[in-house]
C-alpha cells in the first residue's frame, strides 16, 4: 500500500488532497503517516482520523493539549510545534503533499527529499527561496519533485516526453485577480475584502490577495526557471481573464502546446497524486461551444510592479528570491492588518531588496540552508522597518 503524508492538510491545498484520497478510498487505499496543520484542530483531528493517520502535528505548541483532547481513543499520535512538523518528514513515505503556506515549507519539504519521496509541490516559495538547494537535494536522493501549482503543473504535462532543449519559451498564464479591470488610480485605495473577491479561483487569503497584486505570478515566474532550469528571457506572462488555459510551451518549431481544464486545483492534485497515471477525477468537463471566446492581453507592469521585481532576482540569483519571499510576506501582513495600502505591498519588497543587495549574490556557490534562513531573517526585519515607514507616511 502506497504511504502518503501532506502538510498543510487544512488549507485550500490540503483539503481538495483530503477530498481526492478519500474518493480514492481513502485508508484502504493509502497509509497515512502525517499529517501537519496551523490552527485548525478540529479539522486536523477529524482528517487524522478518517485517516487513520501515524501522527498528526499543529503548528503551535500551545494547541498540543487539544489536539490531544481531539484524538483521545484513537491511535494517531499527536505532536506540536515547528520542529515537530519538520521530525514528520522524517517519517518515510511515497508521497509527500508539500502545501505549507510560505517559507515554512521549505524544511518539511527538504526533510522529506533526503528520504527519496515523491514530493507534490505546492509550497513554490520553496523554489524561489531556495530552488538550487531543493533541487540538487531531490538529485542527490534519487528523489522527484512533482509541480503542483496549476501553471506549473500545466507546463510539466505540456513538457511530456519533449527535449527542454527544443522549447523556445514558456507562457504562464494569470487571471489578473480580484483588481484586473480597476482603474490605476484607484488601487492604492483598495481593500482586502476587495482584493480577495477572485472572479475564478477559490483558493486562501493570502494567494488570492498576491493573485491581485501578481506577486503569485511573479513567485511562479522564479520557479519556472528554477524547476525548469530555462534562461529568465524565455519566460512570458500573458493575462487571461477566462483562466481555462494555465500555462503555455512554445517550440523551436512554432508550435505551442496550451494545457486547459477548469479552474480547479483538484485536476493538477490528482495528476501528481496519480502519476505517471491519469486517473478520474471529479473536475469539470471543459464545453468549448459555451466557452466559445478566450482572451488574452499583456501585463501592465506600472499596474503588477511585482513582474518586474522578479526578473531583478532572476539576474541576482543567490539569495535573492528568499529577501523577495520574505519581504512579500512581510507586505502581505501590513496590507491585511491595515498598516500599508495595495500598491505599497510593491514600494516594501523593492525596499528592501536595495537594502539588502550588497549581500544576495552567491555567484555560482549553492546556498546552504542556513544562509536561506539568514536571509529571511534579515529581510524580514527590514521589510517590516520598511512597512512601518512607508505606513507611517501615507
Amino acid at each position: 500500500m502506497r504511504s502518503i503524508s501532506v502538510f498543510g492538510a487544512t488549507g485550500s491545498i490540503g483539503e481538495q488532497t483530503f477530498d481526492l484520497v478519500m474518493r480514492a478510498g481513502g485508508p484502504q487505499a493509502y497509509r497515512t503517516v502525517a499529517l501537519t496543520a496551523g490552527r485548525n484542530i478540529a479539522r486536523l483531528a477529524e482528517m487524522a482520523r478518517a485517516l487513520r493517520a501515524e501522527i498528526a502535528v499543529c503548528a503551535d505548541e500551545a494547541d498540543l493539549p487539544a489536539l490531544r483532547a481531539a484524538l483521545a481513543g484513537s491511535t494517531v499520535e499527536a505532536a506540536a510545534g515547528a520542529g515537530a512538523i519538520a521530525d514528520a518528514a522524517d517519517r518515510p513515505a511515497n508521497w509527500v503533499m508539500s502545501a505549507i503556506v510560505g517559507a515554512a515549507g521549505l524544511v518539511p519539504g527538504l526533510r522529506a527529499l533526503r528520504h527519496g519521496s515523491t514530493l507534490a509541490l505546492a509550497n513554490k516559495e520553496s523554489l524561489v527561496t531556495a530552488g538550487p538547494l531543493l533541487m540538487a537535494t531531490a538529485a542527490s536522493h534519487g528523489a522527484r519533485i512533482l509541480p503542483v501549482d496549476s501553471e506549473h503543473s500545466a507546463i510539466f504535462q505540456a513538457l511530456n516526453a519533449e527535449d527542454i532543449a527544443s522549447v523556445e519559451r514558456i507562457i504562464l498564464t494569470a487571471s489578473g485577480g480580484a483588481l484586473r479591470d480597476w482603474p490605476m488610480e484607484a488601487l492604492a485605495a483598495a481593500t482586502v475584502k476587495e482584493a480577495l473577491a477572485h472572479p475564478n479561483w477559490a483558493m486562501g487569503q493570502r494567494i488570492t490577495i498576491d493573485s491581485a497584486s501578481m506577486f503569485n505570478k511573479a513567485l511562479e515566474v522564479i520557479e519556472t526557471r528554477e524547476f525548469f532550469g530555462v534562461e529568465p528571457d524565455q519566460i512570458e506572462v500573458i493575462l487571461h481573464p477566462e483562466s481555462l488555459i494555465h500555462s503555455m510551451v512554445g517550440f523551436r518549431d512554432g508550435a505551442i502546446m496550451a494545457h486547459m481544464g477548469a479552474p480547479d486545483m483538484r485536476h493538477s492534485i490528482g495528476y501528481a497524486l496519480n502519476w505517471p497515471l491519469r486517473a478520474e477525477l471529479p473536475v469539470a468537463r471543459l464545453d468549448l461551444a459555451q466557452v466559445a471566446t478566450l482572451t488574452f492581453r499583456a501585463p501592465d507592469l506600472s499596474r503588477y510592479p511585482a513582474l518586474r521585481l522578479c526578473r531583478d532576482v532572476m539576474a541576482v540569483r543567490g539569495l535573492s528570491g528568499a529577501a523577495f519571499n520574505a519581504a512579500k510576506e512581510i507586505a502581505l501582513d501590513h496590507f491585511l492588518a491595515g498598516g500599508i495600502g495595495f500598491m505599497d505591498m510593491a514600494g516594501v519588497v523593492e525596499g528592501t531588496l536595495d537594502d539588502l543587495c550588497g549581500q544576495l549574490s552567491l555567484g555560482n556557490a549553492l546556498p546552504t540552508l542556513e544562509d536561506v534562513v539568514h536571509t529571511d531573517h534579515l529581510a524580514r526585519i527590514r521589510a517590516d522597518e520598511n512597512a512601518h515607514r512607508i505606513g507611517r507616511n501615507r
